[in-house]
């Protein structure tokens, strides 16, 4: 019963028989690479070639066209748009033309895919100007006028961090009193405020 839904191999013509020898074989790779991603195997990172490692570390390529898996996407779409156009009878030359067309669109949204997904990620990072305006409790005091640091808690990037901190305010700010940063000095140092 199964079998009678896949054509007879003798009664097909040339270009149908080319488009099953392409579609069988890459939709089972699709399917492997599918599954692979789903449990959390990363075959991009995998494959090596002599071109990923010329690439230095911190180095990327923001929109990849050309991967593992968007060209098994284009076969993919490639060879099963096809077998669906020459089953409706349209022309050889078209039944190309449209198929190559609905490969190619299948690479650009894998590609785009992946490259808005690869925007999800967060570095971790601190960025301290993040800092700025924002409310905080001292954990450490902080010395009057500059005459040294002390710390600060707040939620900066959605965690709670501890940060060294000075005051321009002619009294030391206590622990536990509330602060507002004002600015960041060399990029390390919070300049805050009691609030």
């Amino acid at each position: 019963m199964l079998l009678s839904i896949f054509p007879v191999w003798s009664e097909l013509d040339v270009l149908t028989q080319v488009y099953w020898v392409i579609t069988a074989p890459v939709t089972l790779i699709f399917f492997v690479i599918l599954i692979l991603t789903i449990f959390g195997s990363d075959l991009e990172s995998d494959v090596q070639t002599g071109f990923d490692s010329s690439i230095a570390d911190g180095d990327s390529i923001p929109f990849q066209f050309l991967s593992v898996k968007s060209i098994v996407g284009f076969f993919t779409m490639f060879g099963w748009s096809g077998l669906g156009l020459l089953s409706g009878g349209v022309a050889p030359w078209l039944v190309i033309l449209l198929s190559v067309i609905c490969g190619l669109l299948m690479m650009v949204a894998m590609a785009s895919l992946f490259y808005f997904m690869s925007k999800l990620t967060d570095s971790g990072t601190l960025n301290m100007k993040n800092a700025i305006g924002r409310l905080g409790e001292v954990y450490l005091t902080i010395p009057a006028n500059r005459k040294g640091m002390g710390k600060v808690q707040l939620t900066v990037q959605g965690s709670i961090r501890t940060l060294d901190a000075i005051t321009d305010d002619s009294e030391p700010i206590v622990t536990s009193s509330l602060i507002e940063v004002l600015d960041v000095i060399d990029q390390q140092i919070l300049l805050v405020k009691r609030n």
